[in-house]
Order: C-alpha cells, then structure tokens, then sequence
C-alpha cells in the first residue's frame, strides 16, 4: 500500500477557513505556516485510523476476490462443456457469464469510492482538531495567517524563514511531544480493489 500524501486532506483543511485572522485587525501582519502532513503524523489518531483503513480495505478486497474465484470457476465450466453444449444452453451460459463480469466491475467501482467516504470520515474529525489548534496558536502568538507548507499540485507556502513554522506549538498545544525524523504521512492510501475479470465469451453470430 503505498503512502499517501494527504492532497484531499489539505484541500479539506484549507477549505475550512484554514487562515486564522488575528483579533486586532490593526495589529502588524505576522505570518507563520505549517506542514498538516507532519502535525498529522505525529498525532496518535493517525495510526488507528491506518489500521481501521486497512482492516476495511482487506474486507472489500476479500468480496472481490470472492466474486472473481465464482467466475472464473464458471468461465473454467464453460470452456470446457462449451462443445457439448445445446446451443440454448450455451447462450445462456455465456449472458451468465457477461453478467457476472460486469457485476465484479459494478462492485470494485463501488468498493473504492466506498473506501474513499471511509478514509475522509476517518480523518475529517481529526483535521478538525488541527484546524481548531491552529486557530488558538494563531491567536495566542498573534499570527494574523497561518499558511499551509505541505508540497502539492498547488503548494501554499514556497518559502519562509524557520521560526515561522509552528507545527511543533501545534503539536504542544494538543499536548504531543513532538518527535525527530517521523514519517512525513503514515496514512496509506485507500487500497485499489483488483477488478481484473477474463473476458467472457461471446455468442457467435451466424
């Protein structure tokens, strides 16, 4: 399963109001910035929520798995009864098979955008409770914004100075000992549920 590197994640923080203004508005601008991918790697939600993702992907790649064992079981049947077969029988065997085939696709569609709601239900109360300790930071050090440093399509922050990165008083703040050299995302990414399905045979035509 490879790693992920929290895109959507981001996206959805930044979606949520992710500058903090600062309570005076006359204040002089301080700008501080941050990387979600290190806050969230340190906290302790993120390893539960990697073993339930996992736990949920095997699941699902366990129904797949099931439903191409049941055809190519029948697919095996038909290859080689195939020229025994009355012509009705044959037909329908054939249809049995081009249905089956499609329902696996139908499910392993199904199984990954239902492992994608998984995945942002998991980490949606957790990037909340990031959101809301970057707005206490924000206000208890004066930060008029705080910008988002994590490498994307579209990254926020591109450069600023070293004592502008609060991730570590983020992570104080919630009452996590940050720690040296940890992983810069734990969370994997939604794993692909195999579709791959033998085409089945076709009716010839006369």
């Amino acid at each position: 399963m490879k790693k992920l590197h929290l895109t959507f994640a981001t996206a959805l923080l930044i979606a949520g109001s992710f500058f903090a203004p600062s309570a005076q508005a006359q204040a002089p601008l301080k700008i501080g910035y941050t990387s979600v991918e290190y806050v969230l790697s340190q906290m302790p939600e993120s390893k539960q929520i990697e073993s339930d993702l996992k736990a949920y992907g095997t699941q699902l790649e366990a129904q797949v798995k099931s439903k191409q064992g049941e055809y190519q079981t029948k697919l095996e049947a038909y290859q080689k009864g195939a020229s025994t077969m009355t012509p009705v029988i044959k037909a329908d065997k054939e249809k049995e098979l081009q249905t089956l085939g499609q329902s696996i696709q139908e499910f392993s569609q199904s199984a990954q955008q239902s492992m994608q709601q998984k995945q942002q239900g998991l980490l949606r109360p957790v990037l909340d409770k990031i959101q809301k300790t970057i707005d206490a930071v924000a206000t208890d050090n004066g930060y008029t914004y705080i910008l988002n440093s994590d490498s994307g399509s579209n990254p926020v922050l591109l450069h600023g100075p070293k004592d502008g990165d609060v991730s570590d008083i983020i992570l104080k703040k919630m009452g996590i000992t940050p720690t040296a050299n940890a992983p810069a995302a734990p969370l994997t990414q939604a794993p692909r549920t195999t579709s791959t399905v033998p085409a089945a045979p076709q009716k010839k035509r006369k």
